[in-house]
């Protein structure tokens, strides 16, 4: 059950049209078609990555030009999720996700279809617009589909696992369409997984009535959008320019006054009972911020590992594309594992609290473990005790963050709220592949100074900078496990059987007298 957020008294809460959830029968094949959805969004922000080496030779990219075909997803997704969540908010979940579905398709194809540099930058553009309007949609429609608190914590383990394990599928799909058909089909594939979900979609989700929508803040959604706009141009501006870039410089000053202006808005539009684009109440609950800086925390170190270990796999190890991809398999097999285990079994008994940081200090352990590669590189004994070690720390996190951050939300709030969960990974990737590839980059070039820039030396610059780089990750999630445990509350502890048969039998005796 979801119990409302309290508001202001200048703002009474309008009662939201009573929604029944599918039938117990249809509800996981609701929940598949969600899933779907979830694992296209998440997979193409890695998808691109393996492709685009041939994507460039194809279209005769450059190379100070190839790495927008990247950004461009990141900086339309990760600036416009908050406005996807409430659009879902204002014109329904359904109506959203489908005009999601569609549009996401509609601009694969086009940049499947590129013929140039400028089509393929747009459509990936496109493509990041709609995963904004479909994320948001298909995380709220999770929370109303699954009421029951057994089926619900199934379908959290599921939800959490697909946004743990997409990055690597991405790397791999990647890399085995690239190899056997064409750098195409990394985007063709997802009018597939588009289709698929639609007819899903169509024939399952129940058409919920139109209730009272909150009324979509303007100047904050304008605020908002530019702001993260210009925090993720600036963080992927650093990470090829430099911090000391005036563009980079200027991008994330703007976006950081752009970004309190907002805060401040939010706060004065609740208080004057109207309807702010992100509710204070959202963030002011600390078990909900808590989750929301676990989410970002877990982003930047996850989504930068993903890209030092490819480069590390690729270009030492010497791995192809689709070997490459294969290579993070026992990460997502254990990320579904510990998923599944997290939520059924250890989050009754041990809580958020305990689950969250332990998930993150694990994850530091295998920041550490990987600390040992070298320009040699053997994956049975450096690479893939990592991917073990990782898997189990991403499943402990996911899925209970991703629970705690949409908990006791208002059924009308319940779309941003699902996006900022999104904002929190996208943002914290941008944040984590910026700060430590410049990291990289620095020790990589102190470590090839004064040497011969022979093949070896190459590859042993490119492994210490790996190191050096998984040495601030490893600090980034220990240093984030401690703040999240100091922020996160202990779950209220019922009392126990013992104490509540001596308050009966003390009631008792003093009923007798």
């Amino acid at each position: 059950m979801t119990i409302p957020t309290p508001r202001p008294a200048s703002a009474p809460q309008e009662p939201a049209p009573p929604t029944e959830p599918p039938a117990p029968s249809r509800r996981w094949l609701v929940m598949s078609v969600l899933g779907i959805a979830q694992l296209m969004v998440v997979l193409d922000a890695t998808i691109m990555n393996v492709a685009l080496p041939s994507a460039q030779a194809a279209l005769g990219i450059s190379d100070s030009d190839r790495q927008w075909v990247v950004t461009a997803y990141a900086l339309a997704f990760g600036s416009l999720l908050l406005l996807g969540g409430r659009v879902s908010d204002l014109i329904g979940r359904r109506a959203t996700f489908l005009l999601g579905l569609v549009g996401f398709a509609t601009a694969s194809a086009i940049g499947g279809a590129a013929q140039n540099f400028a089509t393929l930058v747009s459509a990936r553009v496109g493509q990041g617009v709609f995963a904004a309007l479909l994320a948001p949609a298909a995380l709220s429609l999770l929370t109303t589909t699954f009421t029951d608190p057994r089926e619900r914590a199934k379908a959290f383990a599921i939800f959490g696992a697909l946004a743990g394990t997409g990055g690597a599928v991405g790397l791999l799909l990647g890399g085995s369409l690239t190899t056997y058909a064409s750098w195409r089909w990394a985007l063709y594939v997802n009018i597939a997984f588009a289709a698929v979900a639609f007819l899903g979609a169509v024939l399952l989700l129940p058409r919920i009535p139109r209730g009272p929508r909150p009324k979509l803040d303007l100047i904050g959604t304008l605020t908002a959008s530019t702001g993260l706009f210009a925090l993720v141009f600036g963080l992927s501006r650093a990470e090829t320019d430099g911090w000391s870039d005036d563009l980079t410089v200027f991008s994330l000053v703007a976006s950081s006054a752009l970004l309190t202006s907002f805060v401040a808005l939010q706060r004065t539009f609740a208080r004057q009972g109207r309807h702010p684009l992100l509710p204070p109440s959202i963030v002011a609950d600390r078990d909900r911020a808590g989750a929301f800086l676990a989410m970002l925390i877990t982003g930047s170190g996850m989504f930068a590992v993903f890209l030092f270990l490819t480069y590390y796999l690729q270009t030492v190890m010497g791995y192809s594309a689709i070997r490459t991809g294969c290579a993070f398999l026992p990460m997502v097999a254990m990320i579904v594992v510990f998923s599944q285990l997290t939520n059924l079994v250890l989050l009754p008994r041990m809580g958020a609290r305990v689950l969250i940081p332990l998930g993150m200090a694990v994850a530091a352990l295998a920041m550490s473990d990987w600390t040992t590669i070298d320009a040699h590189g053997d994956y049975a004994t450096e690479v893939l005790p990592g991917f073990l070690v990782l898997g189990m720390g991403l499943g402990l996190i996911f899925s209970p963050t991703i629970q705690g951050a949409v908990s006791r939300v208002h059924p009308r709030d319940a779309g941003v709220a699902s996006a900022l969960v999104n904002t929190m990974q996208q943002v914290g990737g941008s944040i984590g592949i910026a700060l430590l590839s410049t990291i990289a980059a620095d020790a990589a070039e102190d470590r090839l100074a004064g040497r011969e820039s022979t093949p070896f030396a190459l590859a042993d610059a490119a492994a210490h900078s790996y190191v050096v780089a998984f040495w601030w990750a490893c600090a980034i999630f220990s240093v984030g496990a401690v703040v999240v445990a100091l922020l996160l509350r202990a779950p209220a502890q019922p009392a126990s059987s013992n104490s509540l048969s001596g308050r009966r039998s003390r009631g008792a005796r003093s009923r007798a007298a």
